[in-house]
């Protein structure tokens, strides 16, 4: 019996030793990095606020480990160690109706986890949502069905108006932003509900029509883009007919390459004798795949109906 109990403690200590080995392997061999890992599925982000966000993430999943696995420990302890042996007889153990230290604990430490929580969120939360004054770039943005316009209100374009870029259902709009650079998005929306939504800035934001009159607040900031890039953009809210289709394109390029990009949205071009289009002036640029004229990774949707195959014909009763 004694040499039979004995020998069970190496086999369970070499499956806790697999298990570590394996929590170890697992995500290497996977092509896992290690901040891959303790992403715990969050995207990457490309703002300041996405990392802030990112980094909340990540610390409440190792709370919430830290805490699963003293909840486990206690249990499979008690599980061992406090089970029936096979000598026992049947008188029932002690029995204890209060035990006031361990209410206490169990009362105090989860009050304190959740303030804690609480507070690094409301932190977070609040940082998203600053508006500091003085950004680098204002930027406008309308959202209607089924497009959105982007418009630049500090610059002027060779019409006298503001410097803007509208989509339609034959082109994609191009969002041309600088990196490094803080800027300020004022949105609002021409007819329903839409939602402004970059999965790389890992929130969104609902666009409104009419927002003061809806108490909203419709200007957020961002205090910058982290790297050059191109990136999707998305309505997030059901808005009707062509919602999933309702994708624009942000081109985030560096702070020189946008000077340049929006002063040609200011300039005729020759060849057609109108002001550049955002994809004119991005061609001009000839930065690469960043400054491509049309969306590289999304396409216009086809509103023509009659293009549609049929769906085949229903069989009576179905």
């Amino acid at each position: 019996m004694g040499r039979a109990h004995h020998g069970a403690h190496p086999g369970r200590a070499r499956a806790v030793k697999l298990a570590v080995l394996a929590a170890l392997i697992v995500p290497l061999t996977t092509g896992c990095s290690v901040q891959d890992v303790i992403r715990f599925g969050w995207p990457g982000g490309v703002t300041p606020q996405a990392e802030a966000m990112r980094e909340l993430w990540t610390w409440s999943a190792i709370a919430a480990l830290v805490v699963g696995a003293v909840t486990w420990g206690a249990m499979f302890w008690a599980v061992a160690f406090h089970r029936k042996k096979k000598d026992d007889d049947d008188t029932p153990p002690r029995q204890t109706q209060y035990n006031l230290p361990v209410e206490i604990a169990f009362t105090v430490i989860p009050t304190i986890i959740v303030a804690v929580l609480f507070g690094f969120t409301v932190s977070v939360q609040n940082y998203v949502d600053t508006d500091n004054p003085n950004p680098d770039l204002a930027v406008d943005i309308r959202g209607f069905q089924w497009n959105w316009e982007f418009t630049y209100p500090d610059a002027q374009g060779p019409d006298g108006e503001p410097v803007s870029t509208l989509g339609d259902s034959a082109t994609i709009p191009l969002l041309v932003l600088p990196t490094e650079s803080s800027i300020q998005f004022t949105q609002a929306s021409s007819d329903v509900i839409h939602s402004f939504f970059v999965p790389e800035f890992l929130f969104k934001r609902d666009v409104f029509p009419l927002p003061e009159k809806n108490n909203q607040d419709n200007v957020w900031q961002i205090d910058q883009i982290d790297r050059q890039g191109t990136f999707v953009g998305r309505c997030a809210e059901l808005c009707g007919t062509y919602h999933s289709q309702m994708n624009f394109e942000v081109r985030a390029l560096p702070l020189d390459l946008f000077n340049r990009w929006l002063d040609l949205r200011g300039q005729v071009n020759p060849a057609t004798g109108a002001g550049y289009t955002a994809g004119e002036a991005l061609a001009e640029l000839g930065c690469g795949v960043d400054c491509e004229p049309a969306a590289t990774k999304t396409v216009p949707y086809n509103t023509d109906r009659a293009a549609r195959e049929p769906s085949g014909t229903i069989a009576a009763g179905n």
